[in-house]
């Protein structure tokens, strides 16, 4: 997906300069053309932070669409957005769907990659299936490795954190409610 395109196109789209999203995010308006030209490619925090100029969630910025159709049912793995990085893919499952209520994702991890040194914290609940390979997962003070058809559920605000500790590739399919992303 080529981040600096859509940023430019829904900044656009809310009738935003550059200059005014960047007043509103906190940021030089440098930095907002060098990411709409592509010369930078901005974390998940540095785009988060420039999407609360409008505010907008890296959810509804990575499904913003700009001709709204039906709702669709159906989705092909290609098209299913990463909201992770090269680590830890976050494919989110129903971008079009006008109202999400609950937010389905098919998560990768690779080797070694984990969710960050720092506990995750949220409003609501998840669940999730391992469908491949092994994650240690950690909530609140309870640790277990979990591995194919092993799964999950737990209240979000619990302090909670996802590393694949095995040498292969991990897959799961998750759930949470409301939706974070």
């Amino acid at each position: 997906m080529d981040v600096g395109a859509r940023l430019r196109m829904v900044r656009e789209r809310m009738g935003l300069s550059q200059r005014e999203l960047a007043k509103r995010a906190g940021v030089t308006n440098g930095t907002i053309s060098l990411i709409e030209q592509n010369r930078v490619s901005p974390s998940i925090s540095s785009l988060r932070k420039v999407l609360e100029g409008m505010p907008m969630t890296l959810s509804d910025f990575f499904t913003f669409d700009a001709d709204p159709q039906q709702p669709r049912v159906f989705y092909t793995h290609d098209e299913l957005p990463n909201l992770g990085n090269d680590q830890i893919q976050l494919l989110l499952v129903g971008t079009s769907h006008e109202r999400r209520d609950i937010a389905i994702l098919r998560e990768v991890y690779q080797p070694d990659a984990d969710t960050g040194p720092e506990m995750l914290m949220h409003e609501g609940q998840e669940g999730g299936v391992v469908l491949k390979g092994s994650i240690e997962v950690t909530v609140g003070n309870d640790v277990r490795v979990l591995g194919p058809g092993d799964s999950y559920y737990f209240d979000s605000k619990l302090p909670h954190r996802f590393r694949n500790v095995g040498g292969d590739t991990c897959e799961i399919v998750s759930a949470s409610s409301p939706p974070t992303f």
